[in-house]
């Protein structure tokens, strides 16, 4: 009977589907290239999304990535929408009362970049029309340091920004410097150069989760150091960039 019960619960056990991998919803925003963006076929690509599909990858997850406006990436990650945001978004302390963060995946500085010979001087930008992403330590700066002088207008996303300066309707944009980087060696960015020195305005750049998943916020820490250790990360890094942003 014994041996009759034990080959009966082996034939159940084998009939009962694998457990199904843990789900992992991850947002970004796809407009901010190399970071993340949309390629031509459709697909959501790009440094951001190659280390989210990394971390995945070590915590043995089902990733998933969906695309949400930079405003509304914490609201919606408060709302359950998904698990956490990939977005290059800034380690500040206003935002640590919102969210908590993975240890920095990556370093950035915030500069200014305007059409070259253009004689755009940081230090004296009265009467200058400057752009920035809105809600970004970027946009936050801005407001303190040169709203009085300077006009700023905000934009949703970095195609406008940028689209605005090639047009001519701004003398500058101010945002992170590594974005800002790639995008002068395109085509687009011919013609333009960096003004000024660089700005360090936050902590580097981390994953945000809710405060209430310290679990999977201590195992998001785990697998960053694990594909830091494997090469995985400066495999990653090597894609988008010939020199390290760690």
């Amino acid at each position: 009977m014994r041996l009759l019960a034990a080959a009966s619960a082996l034939v159940l056990l084998a009939a009962m589907p694998a457990l199904a991998a843990e789900k992992l919803r991850i947002a970004t925003t796809g407009d901010y290239p190399p970071f993340t963006y949309i390629d031509h076929d459709g697909a959501i690509v790009g440094f951001d999304v190659d280390i989210a599909l990394a971390l995945c990858t070590e915590l043995g997850a089902e990733c998933e990535i969906v695309l949400e406006e930079w405003e509304r990436l914490i609201p919606e990650l408060h709302a359950g929408s998904f698990d956490a945001i990939a977005a290059s978004m800034s380690i500040t302390e206003k935002r640590r009362q919102r969210v908590s963060f993975t240890d920095r995946y990556y370093s950035n500085v915030v500069r200014f970049v305007a059409r070259h010979g253009a004689g755009f001087d940081p230090a004296d930008a009265a009467g200058k029309t400057i752009g920035a992403a809105r809600a970004t330590i970027a946009s936050d700066w801005l407001a303190a340091n040169l709203a009085d002088t300077a006009t700023i207008k905000l934009y949703a996303g970095q195609v406008e920004l940028y689209g605005d300066l090639v047009a001519g309707r701004l003398d500058a944009v101010f945002g992170d410097g590594l974005g800002a980087y790639a995008w002068l060696q395109g085509p687009e960015g011919a013609g333009f150069e960096f003004a000024g020195e660089g700005y360090s305005l936050d902590e580097g750049i981390g994953i945000a989760v809710r405060h209430e998943d310290a679990s999977l916020l201590s195992r998001l820490n785990r697998g960053l150091e694990a594909i830091l250790a494997n090469g995985t990360y400066e495999q990653i890094n090597a894609r988008y960039f010939p020199f390290s942003i760690r």
